[in-house]
């Protein structure tokens, strides 16, 4: 089976890269090869930046052409193939030290492939600093060596950064692709795929996980039906401290099983078994895993508490094509009839100063702003609005 045939509504950028994978290594770029040393692959969250960024590596890898195949495919997938080297933080930013050792694998020659592949997830959480330090080596990069970044947007990286890669734009696939995905890749019954689909805005990775995990879909009505019930500056209080601790069960919910295992491997690696006495000449080194788990649970957080904000957004969007009377279909259409009690009684300029309200708790939070406090004064505007 081709490394491409799980991907969904890229059939541009595939046909892009899978004519760089074709192409003869031992052809330079300017004498007319598709192929070059280092790419951007951009697109929205849940596009599928980081799919397409590993097949493109297995198809690179693979002395069996275009289309990759199985062995090296499941080698990729596993990251324990020997040529390739993987960057993909759980923490709020990329370290200088993590690139720094990248860059320093980089210099080795390909071992077992035919090029040697390195691949930076969320690369849009360098600092300038880190960046310039990439920089370096996409500067005068290694014969065989491909660099392949994913970030949402190229206006997220430096300019100079963004001139010395070749940038894939991924669209937003469709509801119908990622329901589609999800019946014949997971085994999901039709209609709950369509309905994570859209809830997820066409974002796979959370489709996958609506469709999959019951807990995942109660949270998320909880939050709809919390937003829509709020009526005093009392009940913002309470509602906003609600959602940091919905946002934080749903992190929980992802990393806690993680770090329990990750702690059980690290034990077992140095020797303890689980529940022994630690030496303390062990100990610093289960501090830094602490540490780590801490810094990807403030990361879990403020991924749960956007995606609370995404979906409050889907909430006034319906709101306000319920208000002009566009027959666009609604994302939260199971509340149609709650959305269009709010559509009588406001008006589309008042949707909008929501929208407004949402878009900046999401900066604020961005900038480290307490949730708490950014929320609140997102639910004190509804009630502003509502009171209008």
């Amino acid at each position: 089976m081709s490394v491409w045939a799980e991907l969904t509504g890229q059939q541009g950028a595939i046909a892009v890269l899978r004519a760089a994978a074709a192409a003869d290594p031992g052809i330079p770029a300017n004498g007319g090869n598709a192929m070059t040393h280092a790419w951007l692959l951009t697109g929205p969250p849940g596009s599928g930046r980081s799919n397409l960024a590993f097949a493109f590596a297995s198809a690179l890898l693979s002395h069996a052409g275009a289309d990759g195949d199985e062995a090296t495919d499941r080698q990729v997938q596993a990251r324990t193939h020997p040529d390739l080297s993987v960057l993909a933080t759980e923490k709020v930013i990329i370290t200088i030290d993590e690139v720094r050792e990248l860059v320093r694998s980089a210099q080795y020659s390909p071992s077992v492939g035919r090029y040697r592949v390195l691949v930076i997830e969320d690369a849009d959480r360098m600092t300038e600093r880190t960046s310039n330090l990439l920089l370096k080596s996409l500067e005068e990069p290694p014969e065989r060596t491909v660099w392949v970044l994913c970030a949402p947007s190229d206006a997220d990286l430096l300019p100079t950064i963004r001139s010395r890669v070749r940038t894939v734009r991924l669209t937003v696939p469709t509801i119908a692709d990622v329901a589609e995905l999800l019946v014949h890749r997971d085994g999901i019954e039709p209609q709950l795929a369509e309905q994570a689909a859209r809830h997820a805005q066409s974002h796979i990775g959370m489709a996958r996980r609506l469709a999959t995990n019951a807990d995942a879909r109660a949270r998320r009505d909880e939050t709809l039906a919390l937003a829509l019930g709020i009526r005093s500056i009392s009940a913002a209080v309470l509602g906003a401290a609600r959602l940091v601790q919905i946002a934080t069960e749903d992190g929980k919910a992802i990393t806690e099983e993680r770090d329990a295992e990750e702690r059980e491997h690290a034990l077992r690696s140095l020797g303890v078994e689980p529940g022994g006495t630690i030496p303390p000449a062990l100990r610093a080194q289960l501090r830094a895993l602490e540490e780590d788990q801490k810094r990807r649970a403030t990361r879990s957080l403020r991924d749960g508490l956007d995606r609370i904000l995404v979906d409050l957004l889907s909430l006034y969007r319906d709101v306000l094509m319920l208000q002009l009377g566009s027959e666009a279909p609604l994302v939260n259409r199971e509340r149609e009839a709650a959305l269009g009690e709010v559509a009588r009684t406001t008006t589309p300029a008042d949707t909008l100063k929501m929208m407004d309200a949402v878009a900046e708790s999401r900066t604020r939070i961005d900038a480290n702003v307490n949730p708490t406090l950014a929320l609140e004064a997102m639910l004190a505007t509804a009630i502003a609005v509502a009171a209008a």
